[in-house]
């Protein structure tokens, strides 16, 4: 069986704490001339989640011209700041390893199922080199929906669609947002402890498997490759 991996990038993959906060500070003063006053929670939600959240808390109607406004400041302020990104954060332990062992195997497809717009976590990825394994086009991105599963739906159906194939998916994060993701469409749920929750909410959450992190690539193949 063909198994797709889906991988979340902030926390799970990389570490660049702060870079949210200020960009949707910046953007958001482009996007519609006001400061920065309410911050939503970032972790595990997707940027249409935070944005519609944001918009609300500033008194602006969430509109889908000043939504997509407001994601195009995103972008602009990332693709100006790219360079900055690898003195601004971090690839975490073992994560390009855990890729590139996952791209030796042929009956393996990876991708990304990530709150962020999907240029922004090709920045993210390329500035640390963890972008060579992954298959950007089929990914399930923060622009789809605020709900995150129905990022999960995206990226099973682009890569069925793409590969003509049916997989077997595995979702790989950091928060129980990523583990909900994954169960709703009966995925495997592999939480990775290296955010802001910890191993037993993983477990709690219902994640099939739960690492400390990616530094053991034995470990991260056993946990996506086997039963769970």
């Amino acid at each position: 069986m063909n198994t797709l991996v889906l991988w979340d990038i902030d926390l799970t993959l990389i570490d660049a704490r702060g870079l949210g906060h200020e960009w949707y500070r910046t953007a958001l003063r482009a996007a519609a001339g006001l400061d920065l006053v309410h911050t939503p929670s970032f972790p595990g939600r997707t940027e249409r989640a935070i944005t519609l959240e944001l918009l609300a808390a500033h008194d602006l109607e969430p509109t889908e011209e000043l939504v997509t406004r407001l994601h195009a400041e995103l972008i602009d302020v990332a693709t100006r700041e790219r360079d900055l990104l690898p003195s601004r954060g971090r690839a975490l332990p073992g994560a390009s390893a855990a890729l590139a062992a996952l791209a030796a195997r042929e009956d393996v497809v990876q991708s990304l199922v990530t709150g962020n717009l999907v240029e922004i976590a090709r920045f993210k990825l390329a500035a640390f080199g963890l972008d060579e394994h992954v298959d950007f086009e089929i990914g399930g991105y923060g622009s789809v929906s605020a709900h995150r599963p129905a990022l999960v739906l995206e990226a099973v159906r682009l890569a069925s669609a793409k590969h003509t194939r049916e997989f077997r998916s595995v979702v790989i994060g950091d928060t129980p947002h990523d583990v909900d993701a994954a169960l709703h469409h009966g995925a495997v749920a592999v939480g990775v402890a290296t955010g802001r929750s910890t191993a037993a909410e993983l477990r709690e959450a219902g994640a099939h498997v739960v690492l400390t992190d990616l530094s053991d690539t034995a470990a991260v193949l056993d946990a996506v490759l086997g039963e769970p």
